[in-house]
């Protein structure tokens, strides 16, 4: 088993990345292009609650990657912090655990990427392609937001349906 950290500061404030956070949609506009995702039991959820999800990855949106369980735990810690756990499985990885915290920092937001990742004798290329796909997903997140603080609604990266539109 194997884990990694990534933090990042946000220059918005937390209610802004805690509304942006509980939006299924937001995980797949800062996954893509790296990652797509496809529930199989109809639509995601527009909010994020506690619960389980069965998904489609593909790398890349063609690379079929199998099956993933994403497990959803959401909590509110004291001082303003924020956590959502995905206790997530698949076929490549027995164990994706992933925690998001957010809290202020600053005139900001510092937002941390947590994973723990077992996938038996894979483990050290998957978690080596996780720091990767980590970063990647930060750095969506602060094009996302500079998006929005320049005047543009934070969601004007996204088509109908959550889909991620083409572009940075």
């Amino acid at each position: 088993m194997r884990k990694i950290t990534l933090t990042s500061h946000f220059p918005a404030p937390i209610e802004k990345v805690w509304g942006l956070l509980q939006r299924s949609d937001t995980l797949v506009h800062v996954a893509a292009p790296l990652l797509t995702f496809r529930h199989l039991t109809g639509p995601f959820p527009e909010i994020w609650v506690d619960g389980h999800h069965e998904v489609k990855l593909r790398f890349l949106g063609f690379v079929p990657l199998g099956r993933q369980s994403i497990d959803i735990r959401i909590e509110q810690q004291p001082n303003d912090v924020y956590t959502i756990l995905d206790a997530g499985s698949g076929r490549i990885a027995k164990v994706w655990d992933h925690l998001i915290t957010i809290a202020p920092e600053g005139d900001g937001t510092r937002y941390t990427d947590e994973v723990t990742i077992d996938a038996g004798l894979l483990t050290l290329p998957v978690t080596l392609f996780a720091r990767v796909f980590y970063g990647h997903r930060q750095r969506r997140w602060r094009e996302l937001l500079a998006r929005s603080k320049a005047g543009g609604h934070p969601r004007s990266g996204f088509r109908a349906g959550g889909r991620p539109v083409d572009g940075p």
